[in-house]
């Protein structure tokens, strides 16, 4: 993925990803995207990574308006391994997420738990000029944790990348499609009634995620707005009101050699049937674990002087 500059910046590969609602620590009955909104903003996602094993950690916490207020804390570590494979011309790269989730309503609750772990492949084409797209598909596995979503999730991401003479101009589209729309008894973090039916359950709409980012290079500094949109595609039961949300912000990076680093705040500037507005703090660490030796090409033998006559 390109993060900031070099091998670190272009892990946009994920962040992969992993996860998570925005809403889940809401009283109501709140679902939401199972992918968390704005997990892959700052990353060039689109741009291949150079073969090796990466590390990346996203982390952020933020407070929504809601009576009373809700708080979300959330913890992404990330595992990538940029195969020596490509397919089409493409890199071909592995994902792996295990998110961990804290979610309270000031003065009432508090929970804490593991999150839906993703599993993800992806490939990624540089174009040339800059330019560079990635397609992505995997899966959010179903976990019965007081903060995990009652349902298996497939997930494809489109994501298209410039990243030229210091910018990281990048879009990354993601869909997903919760296979257990309404699962009775086990409401988690998306607790909702079915008004047909009078049973509480998990309310899993299918949904559709946008993250955006237009930042700059300045040697070892980069900063640049980003915003993240969500939108829920379908309508799990009867009474289920969909939700949606854009957010905007500000990120500032800064390369330290093998380990990028970046903050950014978002702040929600619209939304429907979230109950308030959203303001979140995130921190990104980029880490190289390792990549292939090397290779050299081998000096040529001596030719040997031909005795003289």
């Amino acid at each position: 993925m390109n993060c900031t500059a070099g091998i670190a910046g272009k892990l946009a590969k994920f962040c992969a990803a992993c996860v998570l609602s925005v809403c889940s620590a809401a009283p109501a009955a709140l679902a939401g995207s199972v992918m968390q909104p704005g997990e892959t903003v700052g990353l060039a996602v689109g741009a291949p990574l150079p073969q090796g094993l990466y590390y990346i950690d996203t982390f952020d916490w933020g407070v929504r308006s809601t009576s009373p207020n809700t708080a979300l804390g959330v913890n992404i570590p990330v595992l990538i391994w940029s195969t020596p494979w490509t397919i089409l011309g493409g890199r071909v790269e592995a994902v792996g997420a295990a998110p961990e989730l804290e979610a309270g309503t000031v003065g009432t609750s508090y929970n804490y738990s593991m999150y839906n772990p993703l599993l993800l492949g992806m490939i990624a084409w540089d174009l040339g000029n800059g330019f560079s797209f990635s397609y992505g598909i995997g899966n959010y596995f179903d976990v019965d944790t007081p903060l995990g979503w009652s349902t298996n999730s497939l997930r494809q991401d489109f994501a298209l990348s410039y990243t030229k003479d210091g910018w990281n101009l990048s879009a990354t589209a993601a869909y997903g499609i919760d296979f257990d729309q309404f699962v009775p008894g086990r409401g988690q973090v998306s607790p909702c009634l079915n008004l047909v039916t009078g049973i509480t359950g998990g309310c899993n709409p299918d949904w559709l995620n946008l993250d955006l980012t237009a930042t700059h290079k300045f040697d070892k500094w980069e900063i640049g707005p980003v915003g993240f949109g969500s939108w829920d595609l379908s309508t799990p039961v009867v009474g289920y009101a969909r939700q949606s949300q854009f957010a905007l912000g500000g990120l500032v990076g800064y390369n330290f050699g093998p380990v990028d680093l970046q903050v950014y705040l978002t702040e929600t500037v619209w939304q429907e049937n979230y109950g308030g507005y959203d303001t979140r703090g995130w921190f990104r660490l980029v880490i190289p674990l390792w990549s292939p030796p090397v290779q050299t090409a081998e000096a040529p033998m001596p030719v040997k002087a031909l005795p003289l006559k």
